[in-house]
């Protein structure tokens, strides 16, 4: 008898160990996907690529560029409705909207007007979710009842020039957040369940991209790029550990996030092409050592994906390029012309990208030549979010609606 229970047991536990992951690998609970490198899991590619995608639901949720996020069964986004910013949850198999958060929020202004609602997609840990507003306001809600939990206002209207773009980053039961405006900036490290202040760094203002998590020797940094520099902050107190200049050329401003393995870390878009550097510790310090520099192929608007050894993106002439991380040689630039305000994720046997003329494309990850497998037509009207991709669903929030399609 107890070697039937126990064999029950181990069957259970397996089986429920199996459907966990499965949901686990499926979520997408920040800026980036799961690791922030925009690797989706759990993918597996049709033998076959569809003539065309099946719209299973399509949801009017307001204006705004950010992506949503999905944990489990349920999606969670930013927008804006009238003249509210909205924090809404929504089934993800139905569109069904089960809570809805709405705060005043004044309008985006000046040449950022064109695209009026957040920009920042939200980031989910230990059932609380946190919203960056177009208009810096920061806010933390229960992700099962829309609750607020703490909002930090933005009384001042400090914000970058196009206004915020940065997606927050939580980890460990902290929040960090790069707020402010143009010269004038503070990286916030904030407790996740309070709101409660534990360090800020203060300096240069906020550029469009969003922080990363580095761990080295045993330490972790957050990596991000100002207006002007990449730098490295010590997650434990915020001291500020190393900094590279990142000058911007022409009409150029730091929105490309930095893309980080192991020790290297590869940045661009600041009209400067692709740039390698190692993060060396040495004694109590960490000093940084180019590695390689592509001065021209680089990004605009979007981060590249890091695919065995090469790095896939955009260039910031709207075409897809495709680097050698090891060397920084350019491997190959396709001809076609899409566009430079794009996104990519890294499905495994698999790329998808989706430009904001709303073409998403499927191509392989091949540092041979360009090989596209599928094109389809998602919206009529442009995106500026990633498509977020679970199992054979896919999520595409364009300029007011949210869309579900499956392959």
């Amino acid at each position: 008898m107890k070697s039937f229970r126990l064999i029950t047991f181990l069957i259970s536990f397996v089986l429920f160990s199996t459907t966990a992951n499965k949901i686990f690998c499926q979520d997408w609970p920040q800026f980036r996907g799961i690791n922030r490198d925009c690797v989706v899991t759990g993918f597996k590619a049709p033998a076959t690529w569809p003539a065309s995608l099946t719209q299973v639901w399509k949801v009017n949720v307001g204006t705004g560029d950010a992506t949503p996020v999905l944990v489990g069964k349920k999606l969670y986004l930013n927008t804006r409705q009238g003249g509210d910013e909205v924090i809404l949850c929504l089934d993800a198999a139905t569109g069904r909207e089960l809570w809805k958060n709405s705060y005043p929020a004044n309008a985006v202004t000046g040449p950022a007007s064109s695209h009026p609602g957040p920009r920042s997609t939200p980031a989910i840990l230990n059932d609380k979710l946190v919203a960056f507003g177009a208009t810096g306001i920061l806010s933390c809600l229960d992700t099962s009842t829309g609750k607020v939990i703490w909002r930090k206002e933005n009384p001042a209207n400090a914000v970058p020039q196009f206004f915020t773009a940065m997606s927050p980053l939580l980890t460990d039961g902290m929040c960090i957040a790069y707020v402010g405006m143009k010269d004038n900036g503070t990286l916030l490290c904030l407790d996740l369940a309070t709101g409660a202040e534990k360090w800020k760094w203060s300096g240069e203002g906020p550029a469009y991209s969003s922080p990363a998590l580095m761990l080295i020797n045993g330490k972790r940094h957050i990596i991000i790029l100002s207006e002007k520099n990449l730098m490295a902050i010590d997650l434990a107190d915020g001291k500020q550990v190393w900094t590279i200049a990142t000058a911007l050329q022409q009409r150029y401003y730091n929105c490309v996030s930095p893309v980080i393995d192991c020790q290297v870390i590869y940045y661009s878009g600041q009209g400067s092409g692709t740039s390698a550097i190692k993060v060396e510790r040495q004694g109590d310090n960490y000093i940084t050592k180019g590695i390689w520099i592509n001065a021209t192929v680089g990004a605009k608007w979007n981060t590249p994906v890091l695919h065995e050894g090469f790095l896939y993106g955009f260039t910031d002439s709207r075409k897809i390029y495709c680097i050698n991380a090891s060397d920084g040689k350019t491997a190959w630039v396709d001809d076609a012309v899409n566009s430079d305000f794009a996104t990519l994720v890294d499905c495994g046997k698999v790329l998808i990208g989706l430009p904001s003329t709303a073409n998403l494309l499927v191509f392989k990850p091949d540092s041979k030549s360009y090989t596209e497998l599928a094109k389809y037509k998602v919206s009529e009207t442009p995106v500026y979010s990633f498509p977020v991709v679970a199992g054979n669903a896919v999520y595409i929030k364009d300029a007011e609606n949210l869309i579900m399609f499956k392959l």
